[in-house]
């Protein structure tokens, strides 16, 4: 997700609310807003990749996955 895709989202959340969407806008809103929470996602599960416990004795181990629902 770059910038460009950033701002687009916002151009039509605020047009959205000021004067309403076209069906391709809001098919195209949709997507944006698709892209956006899996980068998000994506993002927020790599630092969670790179997250160590790190018990009394000072071992560091990952942090355990749970299973997805």
């Amino acid at each position: 997700m770059n910038q460009i895709q950033i701002d687009r989202i916002n151009a039509l959340a605020r047009k959205a609310k000021a004067e309403g969407l076209t069906p391709e806008e809001t098919a195209e809103r949709d997507e944006l807003r698709r892209q956006y929470v899996a980068a998000v996602k994506a993002s927020l599960t790599g630092h969670l990749d790179n997250t160590y416990l790190v018990d009394e004795k000072g071992n560091k181990r990952p942090l355990p996955r749970k299973d997805r629902r």
